[in-house]
This record gives structure tokens, C-alpha cells and sequence, in this order.
């Protein structure tokens, strides 16, 4: 059976010196640390054959997929899928400082205790699907390639709870952690995952981020 490979990544460190929850906001870019993540995930990638990289729409996601696209070489197909959104319970908390959110926001305790239960959020169970079907229709419909998704946080580590087969509770949303830049490799045959593995983020020097962010590669 045809094996094909997708590669999840969470998008890279992201600019925020109000440490702001920014969930679904527009305008949060990469800090120079990100773009050096993601600069270096794209060259870790480049032997790979990355044929296609399907992101979020959000700023940071996207911004992520086209600095590991150019250093693909040739670059790979950037296709947007709505279904690799933020998780939608963050829309809820969106715009304060961390620490203000169990002052200012309440459901964020009922949230904490178990998902799902209030309107506008989501199980584990559902935001993992989003991850996972999008996965699933690439392989179906590019079978054999290599590719990779570019989202966040809580749907990619949500998905990672599902493939484990682990309890869909809190606690497991944070033991086995996606870092920013961080990526689970999933080996496919047809559309059934059948080996995946976490890869950490590149390791970035100092000078690296600072070059990125004086404009350099």
C-alpha cells in the first residue's frame, strides 16, 4: 500500500510583548525567533520533497508555511483550509493578558474542567477531527507524496491525543506538548495513520533571530 507522509507543525514563536491570548486576532506576526524557526524547519524539510503545505488562515500560520516554503527547493503547493483554525473557545478569551483570564473570564474554569461543554467550544474529540480529516483528504487526494499542515496549539495537540489513544481530559492536552516550530511527523497507508513521531523545533541561535529580524535569510 502507497505510504504517504504529512508533517504537523505548529506555527513558530510569534511577536507578543503584552503576552496577549490572541486566539482568532488578525495581525500577530512571527517575532525574529520565529522567523528563524521557521526558516530553519524549512531547511530541515528541504531533503524531504515537501510537495504541498496546507496552513491555517491566520497570520502566524501562514506567515509560518511561506518561510518553510522558500527554502524549499522547488517550493511546494500553499493551499489555506479553514478546518486548521485556532481552537474556537479562545475567541472567548482573545485579546487579554494571561494572566487577567480566570479574573475577567469566567467559563474559562468549566472550560478547564472538561471541553466541550459550553456552546462555542469544542471537545477534544472535535478539534482534533479538523486536524485529522484535513490529513486525511490530502493523503486520499495526494497519495504517496510528502507533505505537511502548519496550525496551532490545541487542535494539533488535541489530534495527538487521538492518534495516541490517550484519555481526552486536560491534563493529556499539555503532557505531551507540541512546541512552537515543533512537528509530528505521521506515516499514512491510504488514509489510515499507521507511525508517527514528535519532532522538536530546530534549534536557533541568537545571532540567527536577530539576523532574521535585520532582514536577513
Amino acid at each position: 500500500m502507497t505510504t504517504t507522509r504529512v508533517y504537523l507543525i505548529r506555527h513558530a514563536d510569534v511577536e507578543n510583548p503584552r503576552r496577549l491570548l490572541y486566539g482568532h486576532l488578525d495581525g500577530f506576526q512571527l517575532s525574529a525567533l520565529g522567523r528563524a524557526q521557521a526558516t530553519a524547519v524549512g531547511d530541515r524539510l528541504r531533503s524531504e520533497n515537501v510537495k504541498r503545505i496546507v496552513h491555517s488562515p491566520l497570520a502566524r500560520a501562514l506567515e509560518t508555511a511561506e518561510l518553510i516554503n522558500s527554502r524549499l527547493d522547488p517550493p511546494a503547493v500553499l493551499e489555506s483550509d479553514p478546518d486548521l483554525r485556532e481552537a474556537e473557545f479562545s475567541r472567548y478569551l482573545q485579546g487579554l493578558p494571561y494572566w487577567h483570564i480566570p479574573l475577567r473570564r469566567p467559563l474559562w474554569f468549566v472550560h478547564k474542567a472538561r471541553r466541550g461543554l459550553l456552546p462555542g467550544d469544542e471537545s477534544v474529540e472535535r478539534m482534533s477531527a479538523r486536524i485529522l480529516d484535513v490529513m486525511k483528504r490530502i493523503a486520499r487526494e495526494h497519495p504517496g507524496e510528502t507533505m505537511a499542515i502548519v496550525s496551532h496549539a490545541d487542535p494539533l495537540q488535541a489530534a495527538w491525543i487521538v492518534l495516541d489513544g490517550r484519555p481526552h481530559n486536560e491534563r493529556e492536552m499539555y503532557r505531551k506538548a507540541i512546541d512552537k516550530a515543533g512537528m509530528l511527523m505521521v506515516d499514512m497507508e491510504g488514509d489510515k495513520p499507521v507511525r508517527w513521531e514528535y519532532v522538536p523545533p530546530p534549534k536557533v541561535e541568537k545571532q540567527a533571530s536577530l539576523a532574521t529580524r535585520d532582514g536577513g535569510a
